[in-house]
């Protein structure tokens, strides 16, 4: 007999996220690097990205979360501790190194049908660049200096063929991101980085459906096909599977939120029951945040479309170039374009809209926000 649904506000439904977002607590994860280990454990990743007009945005998601955040914490878990690495989820992203057997698969079907975009590397090439890794250690792409330069077929691309030499390996499995600087990554053999003697057991499909419900589960508390399956079309079906097979166990339960009753949604009963409090926190969120970054999750849940202007003209945009999200407690209340001006030591307010009216006394926890993310920006 299916279960019925249980129907929530979109109110509760919001303060189970944040919940699971871990927005609604000082300090969640604790401090040092142990804190951004345990953060990018539990959101599962951590999108990185290249728009560095404010701090870059795997910075930024952390620092939401860790409020004595040290980008120095990051370096050392990739870099020191190895317990993270980056690989690909729905965008590059930081994930716990203790789940990368998930990944093992994607890395095994890069080896097998690379993608176009990398279809003139040849097996050679891979070959020679094993070999240098192997006698001249770990490179970034500034340590090869040999290359016979090409002209660029898409603005992305590099002069530099080894390039994307190197990052066809990083897709294949053969190379890890020993470090990053900025955006200059520095490559090893993914064994030697990790301290292998062999490469981990891959996780089987259902290993691996299981892995992104779950994942989700624990960063999203409700749960729909869509923000499971993030730009990633081809899971929803054994998804959708193996919720059906979870509902029929009790282990979820359908959920209907107001006022967007077609969109399927679930739940593990434990969270439904627990209660919920508006926390009243203050956060400047990156559009890369995982609160953020999922649109139409976003309206559902804040009745806020956030619009992401970075490649609009000027004239078009309505919120700014870089805007980010100012939230309030469960209220998405402002959309604030910044740039940070480091030669001046200032964070440029470029545009600020107002989305919703809010007190004397929440506009000063704002204001405050602001210059703890100012000192942030600055590397203060």
């Amino acid at each position: 007999m299916a279960r019925k649904p249980i129907t929530i506000s979109t109110e509760k439904a919001r303060k189970i996220w944040l919940r699971a977002q871990r927005l609604d607590e000082e300090a969640p994860f604790g401090s040092g690097p142990e804190a951004s280990a345990a953060a990018i454990a539990h959101l599962g990743y951590v999108q990185i990205d290249t728009i560095n007009v404010i701090e870059r945005c795997h910075h930024h998601i952390l620092f939401s979360r860790i409020p004595d955040y040290r980008r120095t914490d990051l370096a050392h878990l990739q870099s020191v501790d190895k317990s993270i690495l980056e690989y690909w989820t729905h965008a590059l992203s930081y994930v716990p190194a203790a789940d990368l057997r998930y990944f093992v698969p994607a890395m095994k079907a890069y080896r097998e049908k690379p993608s176009a975009w990398f279809g003139t590397v040849s097996k050679a090439e891979i070959a020679a660049m094993k070999k240098r890794l192997r006698t001249e250690g770990p490179l970034s792409i500034r340590d090869i200096d040999d290359d016979e330069l090409v002209d660029k077929d898409h603005p992305w691309a590099s002069r530099k063929p080894s390039k994307r030499v190197l990052q066809l390996m990083f897709y294949q499995g053969h190379v890890a991101i020993a470090a990053r600087e900025g955006m200059l990554k520095t490559y090893d053999l993914i064994e030697r980085h990790f301290g292998w003697d062999g490469s981990p057991k891959p996780a089987t499909e259902r290993q691996i459906t299981a892995y992104l419900l779950d994942r989700a589960l624990k960063s999203q508390g409700i749960v729909s096909l869509d923000s499971i399956c993030h730009l990633n079309a081809p899971a929803k079906k054994a998804v959708r599977e193996l919720i059906e097979a979870r509902v029929k166990r009790r282990d979820l339960v359908p959920v209907v939120l107001e006022g967007a009753e077609k969109v399927p949604h679930w739940a593990a009963p434990d969270v439904l029951e627990a209660a919920t409090a508006p926390s009243g926190r203050v956060h400047v969120l990156s559009p890369f945040d995982p609160l953020i970054i999922q649109r139409k999750r976003l309206k559902i849940f804040f009745g806020y479309d956030h619009l992401f202007e970075a490649y609009l003209p000027a004239s078009k945009r309505v919120y700014g170039y870089f805007a980010l999200p100012v939230l309030v407690g469960d209220r998405v209340v402002a959309a604030v374009d910044l740039k940070t001006d480091r030669a001046a030591g200032k964070l440029l307010v470029q545009k600020w809209t107002w989305l919703e009216e809010i007190g004397a006394e929440e506009k000063a926890a704002v204001d405050a926000e602001l210059a703890r993310f100012e000192r942030f920006q600055l590397g203060a």
